[in-house]
């Protein structure tokens, strides 16, 4: 079910992301003619009739400020596959599952090691590892297995880190991109005084408006996305401590449980006597 939701929204993002360019090339490839008859650009049409809004905006930016833009919606759609990706991930069920616990520890009531670390074998998260972890150096004594939790703890809150390090590049993407469209924006604006625009003020402010809505865009991407980052990023921190010190007072019965000599790691009675 969690594969399907993901497919799914990759399917989401990857066609908004295609059609939303297809769609600009076929309105630049369009002609318009205005009151007198003569053929004008679609794009300077919508800027006159509609006032500049967002759709103009974004159309009426140049080849360069539509890639810009598309570019900065794909990035925003990035953002949001990865926070919901990250989301399904972070959660107390998916890290620890209540199956896994009960199971441990009931083995671990018991005395039995072997039981647990089948447990842990058919019950693979975050939680399954740190144990395993841990069962892996019963024989070399308490201490050596507190190093073996520490370090797999670290090893899964790496993991998770790295999932989570997508969103934070997003956010940082979108100021970016942004500051570029404005940079372009006002490139052209320039550009347009130059060559003896100054008396259309109209269109020089179209430009200008152009220019900083990219910079809006930008941070409407980013501010959202970084919020959602440290507020994952501290929920998987806290999932993390917390299954350290479950895992850990679960192990605690493991000073006084002897290991049967079946288990993987342990030499025979025989063979220690040879």
């Amino acid at each position: 079910m969690n594969k399907m939701k993901k497919t799914l929204m990759a399917a989401a993002v990857v066609f908004g992301t295609c059609a939303s360019p297809m769609a600009a090339f076929q309105s630049i490839g369009q002609e318009l003619t205005d009151a007198s008859g003569n053929a004008v650009s679609s794009d300077a049409a919508k800027s006159q009739s509609s006032g500049g809004g967002f759709y103009d905006i974004v159309f009426g930016s140049g080849i360069v400020g539509m890639l810009l833009w598309f570019t900065l919606f794909g990035d925003g759609a990035m953002a949001i596959y990865f926070s919901i990706d990250s989301s399904i991930l972070i959660k107390p069920d998916k890290l620890m599952p209540k199956k896994l616990l009960s199971g441990i520890q009931d083995a671990m009531a018991e005395g039995d090691v072997v039981k647990a670390m089948e447990v842990c074998e058919q019950n693979p998260s975050a939680m399954s590892s740190i144990v395993m972890a841990a069962f892996q150096h019963i024989e070399e004594g308490f201490e050596a297995i507190q190093e073996a939790v520490t370090a797999a703890s670290d090893l899964e809150q790496e993991k998770i880190q790295q999932r989570l390090n997508w969103i934070s590049v997003c956010s940082n993407l979108g100021p970016s991109l942004g500051l570029l469209g404005t940079v372009q924006g006002m490139i052209l604006t320039f550009q347009a005084l130059a060559s003896g625009g100054a008396g259309d003020a109209a269109a020089l402010a179209n430009s200008i408006g152009q220019a900083l809505w990219t910079t809006a865009g930008g941070l409407i991407v980013s501010i959202p996305s970084i919020t959602v980052f440290y507020s994952l990023r501290n929920k998987a921190n806290r999932l993390i401590l917390r299954m350290t010190a479950m895992t850990m007072e679960i192990l605690n019965g493991l000073r006084n449980v002897s290991v049967d000599p079946g288990v993987e790691g342990e030499v025979p009675a025989e063979e220690a006597q040879a």
